[in-house]
C-alpha cells in the first residue's frame, strides 16, 4: 500500500505494448493491469520505488507527457536504457542545479527524464 497521493498518468495507443517496454527499458515494475473484455488495457499500475505511475490505452491524446524520476545511479540507468534501444533526446550530463540526468522518449513519444535531483 502506498501513501502516495498524486499519481502521474500517461496514455498510450497501445498500453499493452508499452508495459513490457517500460519494464525492460526503464526498470519500472508491473504492479497491476486492468483490461476490458476485448483485452485492451484501460489502466495499469507500474511501480517506481514506493510510487505508482498509471498508464492506459486511449485513442487520442497520446505521446504528450513528461515525467521526471529520481535514480541513485543515473549512469547505470542511462546505459540500460540505451542498450534497450531508448531514443535519447538529452544526453546524460551534470546540470547547473547539481543533478546528473538524461531524457529519452518512449515508444509513443512521451518524455522520461531520469536523474539525481530530489526536491527539498
Amino acid at each position: 500500500m502506498t501513501t502516495q497521493s498524486v499519481f502521474p498518468s500517461l496514455r498510450y495507443r497501445d498500453a499493452a505494448a508499452a508495459i513490457p517496454w517500460l519494464v525492460s527499458t526503464f526498470g519500472l515494475a508491473e504492479r497491476a493491469v486492468y483490461a476490458d473484455a476485448d483485452g485492451v488495457v484501460r489502466r495499469a499500475e507500474l511501480g517506481w520505488t514506493d510510487n505508482i505511475i498509471m498508464i492506459g490505452t486511449s485513442e487520442r491524446g497520446t505521446g504528450a507527457g513528461w515525467l521526471y524520476l529520481s535514480v541513485a545511479n543515473p549512469d547505470a540507468h542511462f546505459a540500460r536504457a540505451v542498450a534497450a534501444g531508448a531514443r535519447v533526446v538529452r544526453e546524460l550530463a551534470d546540470t547547473e542545479h547539481g543533478s546528473r540526468e538524461y531524457t529519452a522518449r518512449d515508444l509513443e513519444g512521451n518524455l522520461w527524464s531520469f536523474g539525481t535531483y530530489l526536491p527539498v
